[in-house]
C-alpha cells in the first residue's frame, strides 16, 4: 500500500489537528512507532516538505476546535485540498477522544462535510482510544476521568469534566445523535461485532455505500488492529478522509507493524532533565488543577494570571513575563495559570470582561492563549530556558501561534498523549526549544516533575 514504483518515499498519511495538543498526540503516535513525522503550524507546500525529505507523515496543527462553522467553511477546504495534493492515501481530521464539539463551535460534523466534499468519498470515524481509556461501544462514548490514573469509566454525558465543558459540554453519549446535531448527512454505526467478523470488509463497504459517515466502535487492541486493516483497505481504493482521535494513527501503526512494514526509523528516546522549566496553563480541568496543586506543594512557583487584565488591556504580556522572570530567580520551576479548576473565581469576571468587549466565552481561548504565547516567548528570549510546557487544548493552539513556532518534531517520549517536541523556527530565541503540549485531561498529578526530568 505504501510503496512507490519510482523509488521515492511516499507519505503514509497526512493529518490536521483541530487543536495543537491533539496534533502533537497524533504526531507522537506515528513518530514513536518509527514513522518519521513533522507537524507544521501552517499547511506546507512541497517546497516546505523538501526540507524534510525523510518524513513519511505530515501534520498541520489547527485551531478549528475553537472556531465557528463559518470559519471552517472559509479555511478548511484549502487546508484539506493542500493535504490531498501531497498524495498520501490517508488524510485524518484529528479530534479529541472526548469528541466535544457543538453546532456553533468546533463542529466536527461541518469539518467532516468539508472533507467529504474535498475527497469525494464517505467518511470513516474512529473516536475512542482504548490506550487512553476512551471507548466507543455501539456508537456510545465512554471515558475515564483522566488518561493517566486508574479511574472509573463514565458515559461521556455523565463525565465529571466533559459533561460540564465551558464551551462544548457533552450531553449526548451516542455519537450518531451528537453528530446529527451538527450535520444532515446520513450517519451509521459499525459495531465491534461487525468489525471483528470474517466478512467485515464486505459489510463495511456496503455500509459506506449507503451512508455518508460511519462510526466505528473502538473497544480494545483487537478492534484497533482490525480498524487499521479496514482503514488501509478503504484508502487503497483512492485517497480517503477520516475523522477521529489518534486511534486512527494507532490503528494504522498496528496494521503496518503486523504487515512487517514498521518501524521505518528508530523511535526517539528519552531526553533527560533540564535545569529550569516554565509551564503555562490555560485549562480549567480538575486534572490540571491537581497538577498545579502538586507543583505548588513541591516548591514550584505558582502564579495566578490576571485574566481580566489579559482581556481588557493591551501589552499585558510584558508584565506577565516580568512576574515569571522574578519567580525564576527563586525557583527552577514556574507554573503560570489562568484557572484552578472549573470553579475558579476568575472565570465569571473574565466572561464579563469578554462581554464588555462584545465577545463570548468561546473567544477566551484565543484571547488568553494568544497572550500566554506572547508572554512565554518573552520569557524564553530573556532567560534562555530550553524546555517549556503548554497546558490546555483550545488555549494552547493560540499560544503556539503567537509563540512563533513553524514546525515540530518529536524529541522524545514523556507521558502518553504529551511527548516532548523540538521547535523549528526562524526565531533564534525559540528555535530548538523543547516543548510539550498537554490537554487538560492528560497526565498524573506529578506531570510537571515528569516534564522537568524528561521521562
Amino acid at each position: 500500500m505504501f510503496h512507490s514504483t519510482d523509488g521515492a518515499q511516499p507519505l503514509i498519511l497526512t493529518f490536521y489537528g483541530d487543536d495543537f495538543t491533539g496534533s502533537t498526540d497524533a504526531l507522537e503516535a506515528v513518530a514513536m512507532a518509527g514513522i518519521p513525522a513533522v507537524l507544521f503550524i501552517a499547511p506546507p507546500t512541497r517546497e516546505d516538505l523538501a526540507r524534510y525529505p525523510h518524513m513519511r507523515a505530515v501534520g498541520v496543527a489547527g485551531t478549528s476546535r475553537s472556531r465557528s462553522p463559518a470559519w471552517m467553511d472559509e479555511n478548511l477546504p484549502g487546508v484539506f485540498e493542500r493535504l490531498k495534493s501531497l498524495g498520501a492515501p490517508i488524510c485524518h481530521y484529528k479530534c479529541c477522544t472526548t469528541f466535544d464539539s457543538a453546532a456553533h463551535i468546533g463542529s466536527i460534523g461541518r469539518a467532516a462535510e468539508i472533507g467529504q466534499r474535498v475527497f469525494g468519498a464517505p467518511v470513516l470515524f474512529a473516536v475512542g482510544m482504548p490506550r487512553y481509556k476512551r471507548f466507543v461501544v455501539f456508537s456510545n462514548l465512554f471515558a475515564a476521568g483522566s488518561i493517566s490514573d486508574a479511574q472509573d469509566i463514565f458515559r461521556i454525558d455523565r463525565h465529571p469534566t466533559m459533561s460540564r465543558h465551558p464551551s462544548t459540554p457533552m450531553d449526548e453519549a451516542d455519537l450518531r445523535l451528537h453528530l446529527a446535531r451538527q450535520t444532515d448527512r446520513l450517519i451509521a454505526g459499525f459495531d465491534f461485532r461487525r468489525i471483528l467478523a470474517d466478512d467485515a470488509s464486505t459489510a463495511l463497504a456496503a455500509t459506506l455505500a449507503a451512508n455518508d459517515f460511519v462510526i466505528l466502535d473502538t473497544l480494545d487492541q483487537h478492534t484497533t488492529r482490525a480498524i487499521g486493516r479496514l482503514i488501509a483497505e478503504h484508502a487503497a481504493r483512492k485517497p480517503a478522509f477520516f475523522v477521529g482521535s489518534s486511534e486512527i494513527e494507532l490503528a494504522i501503526v498496528e496494521h503496518l507493524t503486523a504487515c512487517g512494514q514498521l518501524p521505518i526509523a528508530p523511535a526517539p528516546t528519552r531526553r533527560g532533565a533540564v535545569d529550569r522549566l516554565v509551564a503555562v496553563c490555560g485549562s480549567a480541568s480538575p486534572v490540571t488543577d491537581a497538577q498545579i496543586a502538586w507543583a505548588e506543594q513541591h516548591g514550584y512557583a505558582v502564579i495566578a494570571a490576571d485574566t481580566v487584565a489579559m482581556v481588557e488591556k493591551d501589552g499585558v504580556e510584558t508584565a506577565i513575563a516580568d512576574t515569571v522572570l522574578a519567580a525564576l530567580s527563586n525557583s527552577a520551576g514556574v507554573v503560570l495559570h489562568t484557572a484552578r479548576g472549573p470553579a475558579d473565581p476568575r472565570l465569571a469576571p473574565t466572561r464579563a470582561a469578554l462581554e464588555r468587549r462584545g465577545m463570548t466565552a468561546a473567544d477566551s481561548s484565543q484571547i488568553l492563549g494568544g497572550s500566554l504565547g506572547r508572554a512565554l516567548r518573552n520569557v524564553v528570549a530573556r532567560t534562555g530556558v530550553r524546555r517549556v510546557a503548554l497546558v490546555g487544548g483550545d488555549s494552547t493552539s493560540h499560544a503556539v501561534s503567537t509563540l512563533g513556532v513553524e514546525s515540530l518534531e518529536v524529541a522524545g517520549p514523556l507521558v502518553p498523549g504529551a511527548s516532548l517536541c523540538r521547535i523549528h523556527s526562524r526565531d533564534d530565541a525559540i528555535d530548538g526549544v523543547e516543548i510539550t503540549l498537554k490537554g487538560g485531561q492528560v497526565g498524573a498529578p506529578d506531570f510537571f516533575a515528569r516534564v522537568f526530568a524528561g521521562h
